[in-house]
């Protein structure tokens, strides 16, 4: 349902300019920052810094010449999260990243993930209504597929059970954003990355999570510096090619363009009270054997790894279908696996 603007001033959704950045010292938030600063967008990020160091600021003003605005705030503080706004004025949108990503974990603590994902989002969905937010974009995830029974995956895939309490809470997140519409006047996407791999180019930021990695990327250029033994490989019996999970791995800096592609698109729509679901991935599956040597061929280092038994909560093969994004956002990726493993290695180098 979309509803024309009444009482809103146009030229306010065509002037987008300060952008509010959830989670922005996190992964993918910071090169989404860069990205935002290189097309000249004001970023103000928002961490709690439980899951990110205060140093990704610094790496961020290091690639763009640009410092941002921060500030330490904790989703589920609403009256911090006030704050934020009474300090900054006018935000004209929001790029919501903040919530706890691990599979693994949010199987042994199912608790801590829906109050921090679910309450979090609440509480800005509350903030967004109060200061009349226009434009929000949505960090979701290709987990809310669950397992699927054909692929590619496209927007309207029918959501199989979700696989792990993480996955679920970005199922709530979109049902909350489909029935916050109707209430709140403004426009909504939900990004359901794939994913996310690979370092800026420029080596000030990259993947460095606080807790010791579980996604693959940073375990194989970890294990390749000399961090852990051996790679974990959980499984090599599945139904897929060569018996291993099967991902659609994207570049950082695609996904961090996307983000930026998605606020373009909100800022020339005519109406409100709208919420689309959007893919953001590379289109094709690679598995994790494939994904390793790909590392192998760009690094000339072999990867001592070992197989193990599939891990709960995992997903056994999920890749998009990018037509939409194509359509809606004019936004295609541009980079290769090679390109992600290599910026990767150089990332994992210049901070061992």
């Amino acid at each position: 349902m979309h509803i024309k603007l009444k009482g809103k001033s146009k030229n306010k959704r065509y002037q987008m300019k300060k952008v509010l950045v959830t989670g922005g010292t996190g992964y993918i938030g910071s090169h989404t920052v860069v990205d935002l600063l290189g097309n000249d967008y004001d970023a103000v990020i928002i961490d709690n810094l439980s899951r990110s160091k205060i140093e990704v600021i610094d790496g961020i003003e290091k690639t763009t010449g640009k410092r941002p605005s921060f500030y330490e705030v904790d989703l589920c503080d609403k009256s911090g999260l006030e704050k934020v706004f009474e300090l900054e004025g006018q935000i004209d949108g929001i790029i919501h990243f903040a919530a706890y990503k691990y599979v693994g974990e949010s199987v042994a603590k199912p608790l801590m993930y829906y109050r921090n994902n679910v309450e979090g989002l609440l509480n800005l969905l509350d903030v967004v209504k109060k200061y009349e937010v226009d434009n929000f974009v949505f960090s979701s995830s290709c987990s809310v597929y669950g397992n699927i029974d054909s692929l590619p995956v496209s927007e309207t895939t029918k959501l199989n059970p979700a696989q792990s309490p993480y996955a679920y809470t970005k199922v709530v997140g979109e049902m909350l954003l489909e029935d916050a519409k109707i209430e709140i006047p403004a426009n909504f996407i939900s990004l359901r990355y794939f994913n996310p791999v690979g370092a800026h180019t420029a080596g000030f930021i990259g993947e460095n999570p606080a807790v010791t990695p579980s996604n693959l990327v940073p375990r194989i250029t970890g294990t390749a510096a000399g961090k852990f033994d051996k790679l974990m490989i959980f499984g090599n019996q599945l139904p897929t090619r060569d018996g291993s999970c099967i991902r659609d791995y994207i570049h950082v800096m695609d996904v961090a363009e996307a983000h930026t592609a998605a606020l373009k698109y909100l800022s020339k729509l005519n109406h409100l009270h709208s919420h689309e679901i959007i893919n953001v991935g590379s289109g094709s599956g690679v598995t994790v054997l494939e994904l390793i040597a790909a590392f192998e061929k760009v690094t000339g280092i072999e990867i001592q790894k070992e197989i193990t038994a599939p891990r709960e909560g995992d997903v056994i093969a999920v890749y998009s279908d990018t037509n939409k994004s194509t359509k809606l956002l004019n936004w295609k990726p541009k980079k290769t696996i090679e390109d992600m493993m290599l910026t990767a290695w150089h990332w994992e180098k210049a901070n061992t």
